[in-house]
């Protein structure tokens, strides 16, 4: 064996030897830095994923099926927000003149599904009651196939775009009218429809932040990957409804009536037969859309004519969006307060304050006004529809629950549409900007004021004859009280006492909400 020299030995450890070693420390480095990012990534999810259980299942929600059209409805937002993600800035990117026109023609367009949603979709879906888990899963079903169908109208530029956009519309109105009408199906004892339906809009915010973040990221891409990623969330979403617990669907036996409804009826018959409870809570409820359309579309037109100094548009119109989102998370959380708060005076007050903010923003143009009355818009938003939909849900028989739904849609769309109308035909002046839209919301709180009071005036001799309906009630539900009738469906005393303090004496039998 021949002998080493020294310097050959010197050479062999030399630096490529040293690099060789530091390279291998440096993958090691690298694994072990990706095994723990990953421990750690799947036990925060893990946590997350118990704790969003957890909040989902409590107070009884997981024996009643509450819990599972929670995660079915988180899921399902998650898709919407991928969907808004595609869609989103292809209007407001062209100039404010050419925006103005478009955003016109958009405002039209979205009537457009509302045609059938009220006199058609929501009598449809009363006559099949009984199947509510598959009419749900089909919406889902529609939008999830629409979207892959929109992802190659996208790439090939086709003018097919606005027409599926609008089925996929139509398909979401029609989920929220189901969705509406089975939540007190699934009511547990431990809850009331306000917290009921806080719990759900608080995981809806989650869903639609998930879904929102993924879609960015896909985005990237381009749009039609978004647009796939939303058809898979749909897909699954459809999967998890269909898989629904039985109670949802309203069981059809020899005691039910059957009752069919005709598809179409006059508008001043409908709003006649309308509980004057609903009527002056939707009268409310609609300023909320109103001033957030306006909102949306003005704020946007405005920084962009007439900067604040100091600010930019997408700073302000950032700071406008934070702060709305964190009213929607206020008015989510304080709905579901073990106690929730009453939901009509808790409708007045939000009134109120949003006439005021509206005056406020008017004579005071400034940062912290933009963001007080888009703070203010959130709140009144997500607040009151957790008011109204209780309200509905208490007042309305079951059998007539998506019809009557349908319609408040509809007319909270036609809201939406007449505030972002305002909008773009007002001068882009502050001033005149909110003042109008104080002098529509206060116009709007008055003709909810004369509708209460028209209500509380009316005798039983002129109250519309009640229809009536052998109540069904799922297991481990229990069954959707309605305070006015608590007398004679022989209620225990003390829960009718207990109606009266959270309701208030308005709901005595006197009054008609036959639909």
């Amino acid at each position: 064996m021949e002998p080493v020299d020294p310097i050959e030995r010197r050479a062999a450890s030399g630096p490529p030897s040293r690099f060789a070693a530091g390279t291998r420390r440096v993958t090691r480095a690298m694994s072990t830095g990706v095994r723990v990012t990953a421990r750690v990534t799947a036990s925060g999810s893990q946590r997350t994923g118990r704790a969003f259980r957890t909040f989902a299942r409590r107070d009884g929600a997981e024996q009643s099926g509450l819990a599972r059209f929670i995660e079915m409805h988180t899921v399902q937002v998650a898709g919407d927000a991928a969907l808004t993600v595609s869609l989103a800035g292809t209007v407001f990117a062209m100039p404010t003149d050419q925006a103005r026109g478009a955003v016109a023609l958009f405002l039209l367009l979205t009537m457009a599904p509302f045609v059938l949603l009220a006199p058609l979709v929501g009598p449809v879906l009363d006559r099949f009651r009984h199947g509510r888990r598959w009419a749900i899963g089909t919406t889902l079903a529609i939008r999830g196939f629409f979207c892959w169908v929109l992802a190659g109208a996208l790439v090939a530029d086709s003018p097919w775009v606005f027409p599926l956009a609008l089925v996929c519309l139509v398909a979401s109105r029609a989920y929220a009218v189901a969705r509406a009408a089975a939540i007190p199906r699934l009511l547990p004892d431990g809850l009331d429809l306000v917290t009921a339906n806080s719990r759900i809009m608080i995981t809806g915010l989650i869903g639609m932040g998930v879904g929102g973040a993924f879609a960015a990221g896909a985005s990237r891409f381009g749009a039609d990957w978004s647009l796939r990623l939303a058809f898979a969330i749909y897909i699954a979403a459809t999967v998890l409804a269909i898989r629904l617990p039985a109670q949802v669907d309203t069981p059809v036996t020899d005691e039910t009536p059957r009752i069919r409804p005709p598809l179409r009826s006059a508008p001043e018959e409908r709003l006649r037969n309308l509980p004057h409870r609903v009527l002056h809570a939707l009268i409310i409820q609609s300023g909320a859309r109103f001033l957030v359309a306006f909102l949306t579309l003005f704020l946007i037109f405005l920084t962009r004519e007439n900067p604040l100094p100091g600010w930019s548009t997408p700073v302000l119109i950032g700071g406008a969006v934070a702060a709305a989102g964190i009213g929607n998370v206020l008015g989510s959380l304080v709905g579901n307060k073990r106690v929730a708060p009453p939901p009509t005076p808790t409708l007045v007050v939000l009134g109120i304050i949003a006439v005021v903010t509206c005056i406020v923003t008017a004579v005071f143009y400034a940062p912290w006004s933009l963001f007080l009355i888009s703070f203010v818009g959130g709140v009144y938003t997500q607040l009151g529809k957790l008011c109204l939909d209780s309200i509905v849900q208490i007042e309305v028989l079951e059998s007539r629950h998506s019809r009557v739904f349908a319609w408040i849609e509809t007319t909270l769309q036609m809201a939406w549409v007449l505030g972002g109308a305002l909008a773009i035909v007002l001068p882009l002046e502050p001033g005149i900007g909110f003042g109008a839209a104080a002098a529509f919301l206060a116009l709007g709180f008055l003709l909810a004021v004369r509708a209460r009071v028209h209500g509380i005036r009316i005798t039983p001799a002129e109250s519309p004859p009640r229809q009536t309906e052998p109540p069904t009630r799922a297991p481990h539900t229990r069954p959707v009280r309605r305070p006015d009738r608590a007398p004679d469906r022989g209620l225990e005393p003390s829960v009718d006492r207990a109606r009266e303090q959270r309701f208030g004496r308005s709901y005595d039998d006197r009054y008609g909400s036959g639909y």
